[in-house]
């Protein structure tokens, strides 16, 4: 058997941070040439570690040895990593929009002539780069914040390989992707080991771990856990989980007792959306309805319309001019904005928790209570003995994992992060509860927690109407699915009798 080449070694790595040893003596190992993925549930210290790789926390901020190529090395930097030939691509991409796609290219590493940027060869080199991403026909003068995410994702990946990488990290790359775009990334992953590129994927996706993985390495609470290869048959759904959570997880979707309602709770008619700067047809002559105690699941692919659906509801007169009928317990409504939406008892948990769900500079105490001050308030003053008592309230119910409500969001795990948001309009005390891709980048763990919620919250007699992605999710949890595709409701199922491709065909119809 031939000896294994390493081309990355990590050996007793520890990073502390006030108060957490969020690294604890983690070693990790990447063949040359393999894809190699990183799983643990949030805040196991996988992207910890990957900043460590990659300089961003600098030598001397941490302890113990990162040896690439065989010779120990120590970044002071990003810059001295990017140099050794490592590229890092997070989960929010770094680009900017207003940029051409070839100025995010060589943004930083600029081709000069003399003390000028010959632009020219700018403009050629990043017509190369785009073409080993498989994005031949794009034109390198395009606008970035003219891109889909897919293609954004791709000119990322162009932009490492301008730099000659030879190890390509990317942090849940796939987590705003459509299930083609998914396939696509992989792939090209696929393609660039068989051109020497060696790379390292965060994914909380386990079947797409099983199967593009060459070896996964496991992180549990900062620490390594488990190494399995795809050589020996060692990488399944099963091990992987159980060392993740540290235990057995037989049903990733929870059964719940299912109580029969006939009330709907949320009801719309021929609701039509249009742009309001545009005037484009967003969406088209939709009807549905969720009754009590029902999870209904909206499917679709990305840009069908289901984040629309949901936004026009919760009410956004400025974003869209709206036709048809919404009845919220049997009550004709027209939202003039959210505080109405809130005020008849729905609430939408957005798909975008970072940038419009929550505010990650502030603490978990404000932002669980920010959307209901009301209720807190007399005489236009809060009350900071109840404020306290309801953040903790909530803190508890729903397990959010921080030493305090004191704790800055910024500094919590994707799950937990998840679990504020849903605190926060918990607290309205909705009838009809919108989650806009509720488990989006957070791992196994804290779905199967947030799943449960869910389950709870209907059998007390909530309404919720779920948006996804994952086809799984929507099967597993939904008691009826409304397929969505191009602005109009395609198809309706009920959970029991629906396959993805039933879901499919109807979501490319």
């Amino acid at each position: 058997m031939a000896m294994k080449e390493y081309i990355l070694k990590m050996n007793n790595i520890t990073k502390v941070f006030p108060g957490v040893k969020a690294l604890d003596n983690v070693n990790f190992q990447v063949e040359n040439g393999e894809i190699h993925c990183l799983v643990g549930e949030n805040g196991a210290g996988k992207s910890t570690l990957m900043k460590v790789l990659s300089g961003v926390y600098p030598f001397g901020e941490y302890s113990g040895d990162i040896i690439l190529d065989g010779s120990v090395r120590k970044f002071a930097g990003i810059s001295d990593s990017e140099k050794a030939g490592i590229a890092i691509i997070y989960q929010e991409l770094a680009l900017v929009p207003e940029m051409t796609v070839y100025e995010n290219i060589y943004l930083g590493h600029e081709i000069k002539k003399g003390r000028l940027i010959d632009w020219n060869e700018t403009i050629l080199q990043a017509g190369e780069a785009l073409k080993k991403v498989r994005l031949n026909n794009l034109n390198p003068a395009t606008k970035v914040k003219d891109l889909g995410v897919g293609k954004r994702q791709l000119v990322e990946i162009a932009k490492a390989l301008s730099k000659n990488v030879k190890l390509l990290i990317l942090d849940e790359p796939t987590a705003a992707l459509n299930e083609d775009d998914s396939e696509n990334l992989l792939e090209l992953l696929r393609e660039l080991k068989e051109h020497g590129v060696t790379s390292i994927m965060i994914s909380h996706k386990i079947k797409e771990v099983i199967e593009i993985a060459d070896n996964v390495t496991v992180l549990r609470d900062g620490r390594t856990v488990a190494s399995m290869s795809a050589r020996d048959g060692g990488i399944l759904e099963g091990n992987i989980i159980k060392h993740m959570v540290g235990r057995e997880i037989e049903n990733i979707y929870p059964k719940r007792n299912v109580q029969k309602y006939e009330e709907k709770t949320l009801e719309v008619n021929n609701w039509n959306a249009c742009d309001s700067k545009t005037g484009r047809e967003i969406l088209k002559d939709m009807s549905f309805f969720v009754k009590k105690g029902e999870i209904v699941g909206i499917a679709g692919l990305m840009g069908a319309g289901r984040t629309e659906l949901a936004h026009s509801i919760f009410g956004n007169p400025d974003e869209y001019r709206i036709s048809g009928d919404l009845y919220v317990m049997g009550q004709k409504k027209h939202f003039r904005g959210p505080h109405e939406a809130i005020k008849a008892g729905v609430a939408y948990v957005t798909e975008d928790r970072k940038g419009n769900g929550l505010i990650l500079i502030s603490d978990i105490k404000t932002n669980i209570t920010i959307a209901n001050l009301k209720a807190l308030a007399k005489q236009g003053i809060v009350n900071e003995n109840e404020e306290v008592k309801t953040a903790n309230y909530y803190k508890g119910s729903l397990d959010i994992k921080a030493p305090s409500i004191e704790q800055k969001l910024e500094n919590l795990s994707g799950g937990n992060q998840q679990k504020v948001s849903l605190g926060k309009w918990l607290y309205v005390k909705p009838k009809v509860l919108i989650l806009d891709e509720p488990t989006r980048g957070i791992d196994v763990g804290a779905k199967y927690e947030i799943y449960t919620l869910m389950n709870r919250l209907v059998e007390d007699g909530m309404s919720i109407i779920m948006i996804s992605s994952e086809l799984p999710e929507i099967m597993g949890m939904s008691d009826r699915i409304y397929v969505v595709s191009d602005g109009r409701i395609t198809g309706e199922l009920p959970a029991e009798g629906a396959t993805q491709e039933k879901i499919m065909e109807m979501a490319t119809n």
